[in-house]
């Protein structure tokens, strides 16, 4: 993270008791499948199977289509449909009551049939976290909080790195002191991490069929202790560990004191060097991820630089993080810069420049540090509704260009008290924690990405729709998934409007949908109506007005939603 990294909030800001906090989570643990319908929903067993029972619908199946009673077929002429099944459908939560809606313009979304060249990849979405939070003993196979908040992220990378591994993070395979030179303060204490550490935290990738991306300390330069590092990383995570990274940001080296001010990229590429040679001499097979910086000039020196192993190409990216708005009055974090086409555009823009050098040498592209802001402290923007829907739509948006992975920047420190934009943190009062540990809005627009199956991308066109973003996927098995983030304001605006053109017949239509009641809404954030992970697809509703075998598909969405369709298509 820049060196404008969110620092420690102050408890009296806008934070939640304990006892709040362990209210809320009780409602989120062990999904009861209640669906954001009512109780009837609880009697569906599967999106798209034969029941009983059909909500919001009195008329009769829809008639086979009419290829179905052909006597002779042409070779153009649709296969036939199977009978209809009876279906019940999602009540996706409404505007609220009396409010003053404002229409939204209809929104027409057409999925094209052929893939663009881009996939959704397993593990593309995880967490960034300090490097000294190794020795955290909450990170453990052991800890059921911790496993089963990762594991609402699908098959997570957690990328341990940040500003503590250049000053406050120590490397020992042999039990030495911790070195006087490293400072750090209450919130940020200097940290010794060992290979028990390093075997604790497997035993958590283990649990949430997780990898890992390792950093090692540019910082105080020591080649040696790098290599000792990777080694037994290597030996104690095996495959699950996908990457060392050689400092954190040192584009900012020359200005944090790390390096004199003289200090370039070409200094940089020297001493990388050098640590890569030494790590690929104690494990030969690691890859190093670099250069993880936010400075452009110092991407392309990378991906051209020689290294003895594979490389794989990363960035980091705060969007607003003109803090003050004097540079840049579109980049402060305000709420208004957020839910903005403009900051849906520049995010589009940067993400492809940085594409642009690591394609050209065949890399492939790592987001290894994202975040709304860097800016330090609260805004408006942090713990929002609005940040969710960011999340969502920056995850979706990389993944269409062609990033394979991205980590969003955490922290393990407590909720009360801790870096206000962090996708997790933990219970307890200040800096005590008890082991609980909570999710934030942005977590759960994280949460609505990572847990689609992989897949390709395919192109959509859209018209209309105001403040609206589409993405569509089609999975091995053949079903296509598609997204639509309604980011229009829940609070004054209408639900949408759509028609939704298919390049196929649908049989099936399972919804899944997160919602907030306001942009500024901290704890309003849910998925089907709960805290928690979206549910599988097999025991998803069905989309309201779903129209059996046809490839045109009209329906309403409310405001300040991310909405995912998932079609199975006719062979």
């Amino acid at each position: 993270m820049p060196e404008n990294l969110p620092g420690p909030e102050s408890p009296s800001v806008s934070q939640e008791t304990d006892a709040s906090l362990r209210a809320r989570r009780g409602s989120r643990k062990k999904r009861s499948r209640w669906i954001a319908g009512g109780a009837a929903a609880a009697l569906v067993l599967a999106a798209g199977t034969a029941l009983p029972l059909v909500l919001n619908n009195d008329d009769e199946p829809p008639p086979a289509d009419a290829a179905a009673v052909e006597t002779v077929e042409t070779p153009d002429a649709p296969s036939p449909l199977p009978p209809a099944p009876e279906f019940v459908y999602y009540n996706q939560a409404g505007p609220p009551e009396g409010s003053p809606l404002n229409p939204v313009d209809p929104l027409t979304v057409s999925v094209d049939g052929t893939g663009i060249g881009t996939q959704l990849r397993e593990g593309l979405v995880g967490l960034s976290l300090e490097a000294t939070d190794l020795a955290d003993p909450q990170l453990s196979g052991d800890n059921p909080e911790m496993v089963q908040t990762l594991s609402g992220l699908g098959k997570p990378l957690l990328r341990f790195g940040g500003n503590a591994v250049d000053r406050r993070f120590f490397w020992t395979s042999s039990g030495e002191p911790l070195p006087g030179n490293l400072k750090g303060d209450k919130a940020h204490p200097v940290r010794a991490v060992t290979p028990a550490d390093l075997e604790r935290v497997a035993t958590l990738l283990d649990a949430v069929d997780g990898t890992i991306n390792l950093t090692v300390d540019l910082g105080h330069y020591d080649p040696v202790r790098a290599a000792d590092m990777a080694a037994h990383a290597a030996r104690i995570f095996g495959e699950r560990l996908v990457g060392i990274t050689v400092g954190n940001e040192p584009n900012g080296y020359p200005n944090n004191g790390l390096r004199d001010a003289g200090w370039t990229s070409e200094d940089y590429l020297t001493e990388l060097k050098a640590y890569a040679q030494a790590i690929h001499e104690a494990s030969p097979g690691v890859k190093i991820v670099g250069p993880g910086v936010y400075s452009q000039s110092w991407w392309e020196p990378f991906a051209k630089a020689e290294l003895p192993q594979e490389k794989i190409f990363s960035f980091h990216h705060y969007p607003l993080s003109s803090c003050d708005g004097t540079k840049d009055p579109t980049g402060e974090p305000i709420l208004a810069n957020l839910m903005s086409q403009n900051i849906h555009d520049h995010s589009a823009y940067y993400r492809g420049e940085a594409l642009k050098p690591a394609n050209a040498a065949g890399l492939e592209t790592w987001i290894t540090e994202a975040g709304v802001s860097a800016c330090p402290g609260s805004n408006e923007t942090t713990k929002t509704h609005a940040s969710s829907l960011w999340a969502a739509d920056y995850a979706l948006g990389g993944a269409k260009q062609g990033i394979t992975r991205m980590s969003f920047h955490s922290s393990l420190i407590t909720c009360t008290g801790g870096p206000p934009m962090s996708a997790i943190c933990t219970g307890g009062a200040y800096l005590q924690p008890n082991g609980q540990v909570d999710e934030r809005a942005n977590f759960f627009g994280l949460s609505m990405v990572a847990e689609m199956p992989p897949g390709d991308f395919h192109e959509t066109t859209e018209d209309g729709g105001g403040l609206s973003h589409s993405y569509a996927v089609r999975h091995e098995d053949g079903s296509l998934s598609v997204i639509i983030i309604n980011a229009n304001n829940p609070e004054t605006d209408a639900q949408m409007e759509v028609t939704l053109e298919l390049p196929g017949r649908p049989l099936t239509a399972a919804m899944t949908q997160m919602t907030g009641p306001s942009y500024s809404s901290e704890d309003g954030t849910l998925i089907d109506g709960q805290r928690a992970e979206p549910a599988p697809v097999a025991e998803r509703l069905t989309l309201p007005g779903f129209e059996y075998g046809s490839t045109t598909q009209q329906f309403a969405l409310t405001a300040g939603t991310v909405t995912v369709l998932n079609f199975q298509l006719q062979p």
